[in-house]
């Protein structure tokens, strides 16, 4: 099936249901992604900031730029101008660097929290207990320029669907009970970012309200390099 398919056929699958589509188009030409556009999709998800920003400069300027992989202090000022939404915050000390360029670029900016819920030593994110010792800490609640939207999470590549169900449930569980205490007033946390092309369905089973979709719209990934900033 082609791209344009592809992106109609999610959509027709999502849409009724409330689930957001984040194309992941990480090593994927303009061409690609242009054509997801053309067939109505506007947020599209990076891994690398180098990539992002390139895309962001050719492409469209109405397209919802996601960050979807690890970000590094020092990579956030190239992004802190346009990106909608960072899905990677694993520490507070990120979460105080998007915060202080955002206020550089007088913006508040989006973010989810990401959370360690695969039986992995390979995946980012943070554990309960940080997690909640980041709500506590007095500093977290200096960051007037960011907004906490909710979380995400990956499970573990296994094909064994006990297990990502069980830390997709995990994650659920973990989001009602943080906007329970923390977010009870604020509608803005809404957000829960679980599932990828290889585990969407049990995902949305589990109670994910977006979800990260490369290789189901685009097939399968080639690699290129961009230059560091």
């Amino acid at each position: 099936m082609s791209i344009t398919s592809n992106i109609n056929e999610l959509h027709k699958e999502l849409d009724p249901i409330g689930v957001q589509l984040i194309a992941i188009s990480k090593t994927k030409p303009n061409e690609d992604i242009l054509e997801a556009y053309n067939a109505g999709q506007r947020a599209f998800g990076e891994n690398q900031v180098q990539e992002l920003v390139a895309k962001y400069e050719e492409l469209p300027k109405d397209i919802e730029w996601h960050l979807v992989g690890h970000l590094q202090t020092n990579k956030v000022k190239y992004i802190a101008p346009f990106v909608h939404l960072i899905h990677s915050v694993d520490s507070l000390k990120v979460l105080e660097e998007i915060n202080k360029h955002a206020l550089k670029n007088n913006r508040i900016i989006d973010c989810l929290l990401q959370v360690f819920i695969a039986d992995e030593d390979t995946k980012f994110g943070l554990d309960h207990a940080e997690l909640i010792e980041l709500f506590r800490d007095e500093a977290f609640s200096t960051l007037k320029n960011i907004r906490i939207r909710g979380l995400m999470g990956i499970a573990s590549n296994t094909e064994n669907e006990r297990i990502v169900k069980e830390e997709f449930y995990e994650l659920k569980m973990l989001f009602d009970g943080i906007k329970a205490t923390y977010f009870r007033k604020e509608d803005s946390f809404d957000t829960l970012s679980m599932g990828m092309s290889s585990d969407y369905t049990l995902a949305i089973e589990q109670g994910s309200n977006m979800v990260r979709l490369g290789s189901t719209i685009f097939g399968k990934r080639v690699i290129k390099h961009y230059k560091n900033n």
